[in-house]
């Protein structure tokens, strides 16, 4: 009953708030053209509104999943900038100014802002940077003085971050020559069918490292129910998920990936490191950045997480950093090095304002004193 309400409650506050940008939008068009189709423009607005939900009914309705997403960059950054162009029409007003002017000329400015976010948004999403972290380690790290981990999170391959973007990432992560490359969840978004379809695994596996390729889930695998699927298919593209599991990388070095939290029953991060020779480096690849303090007190030395995006579109990431201690970037605690990557794809909108898609490569210098 409560999820009705709660469902019921945001489908009338959406909807008043789509009404709302449509309105505005409307009153713009007709200040300088002769659009008289009413009924259409709201079928259309609809349409873009709904269409995310839409499109994830039916795969014959997919399309409307990507003109859903662009609505979704309409629809945040229209909040934010069509209350500021109705004051400023309004104040105009007071002052003498011909409303028909002032409408059209604010409209044009908030037309050619969204148009340089979309701009500027859509290059951060698909051109990635490549972020460089420098840590050491005070434990014995065997037949390895040093090792360069390169990792990749929150990839969502799908429609819109397709085999283009893969191709990317594989430039990327082979020109950095890795030791160990890591990809601590959502490498696929909610379902494997346009992986499989456009036959992305034959490139993931041009993605290599001597030490091997290792993934986790994320919670969009979760979301499509086909995570036995996409575990098959990483396994079939050459990486090893770790599912509450842990490896001795080049017999010197305990990589354990856990489950998404999304799985009440994961192993906790102590029972994830039980048992293990706590003198040798331990990598703890968790896909949500939670209790790094409990990670710490397991004996993790170095945790790689994703999932925050750094918020991807401005001003999210005032969420984010509430949300989390460290929801972007470097943070040691104590012994725990915890590094967080935005993310090297997207979700939903491919769009990043006050974020950059990344991939990140970790330097380790193993010093062998014991902490």
């Amino acid at each position: 009953m409560k999820a009705w309400l709660f469902f019921t409650a945001f489908l009338l506050i959406y909807s008043a708030l789509t009404f709302y940008l449509g309105w505005n939008i409307w009153v713009w068009l007709q200040s300088w053209t002769d659009i008289h189709s009413p009924l259409l423009f709201s079928a259309a607005v609809t349409l873009s509104a709904f269409g995310y939900m839409l499109g994830r009914m039916h795969r014959v309705l997919a399309f409307l999943k990507i003109i859903g997403v662009y609505w979704m960059i309409l629809f945040q950054y229209g909040l934010l900038l069509f209350p500021a162009a109705g004051l400023i029409v309004l104040i105009l007003g007071l002052f003498g100014f011909s409303p028909e002017h002032t409408v059209f000329w604010t409209g044009a400015a908030a037309a050619f802002t969204l148009a340089v976010i979309f701009t500027v948004g859509t290059y951060q999403a698909y051109i990635p940077v490549t972020r460089h972290y420098t840590i050491s380690i005070p434990k014995d790290g065997g037949t390895f003085d040093r090792i360069r981990i390169g990792a990749a999170s929150d990839m969502h391959f799908g429609t819109l971050s397709g085999i283009g973007h893969l191709k990317r990432l594989r430039t990327e992560l082979n020109k950095l020559k890795p030791d160990l490359i890591v990809f601590p969840g959502d490498i696929i978004d909610d379902s494997p069918d346009v992986f499989q379809k456009r036959n992305m695994g034959a490139v993931m596996k041009e993605i290599t490292a001597p030490l091997g390729v290792y993934g986790i889930l994320g919670n969009h695998e979760y979301y499509g129910r086909k995570k036995e699927e996409i575990i098959e298919e990483m396994q079939t593209s050459g990486v090893t998920m770790l599912l509450d599991e842990h490896v001795l990388a080049g017999n010197s070095i305990y990589l354990a990936g856990r489950r998404d939290r999304t799985e009440k029953d994961r192993l906790s991060a102590s029972e994830m490191t039980s048992g293990l020779h706590l003198d040798k480096p331990v990598i703890l690849l968790d896909h949500q950045p939670y209790e790094l303090d409990k990670a710490r007190e397991a004996g993790a030395d170095l945790m790689i997480s994703g999932h925050t995006h750094r918020g991807q579109m401005w001003p999210n990431n005032w969420i984010t950093q509430k949300m989390y201690e460290n929801d972007w970037g470097y943070l040691k605690k104590g012994t725990l090095h915890s590094i967080v990557s935005s993310g090297f794809g997207f979700w939903g909108p491919p769009l990043r304002i006050g974020s950059r898609s990344e991939v990140v490569c970790i330097d380790i210098t193993f010093t062998g004193k014991n902490a």
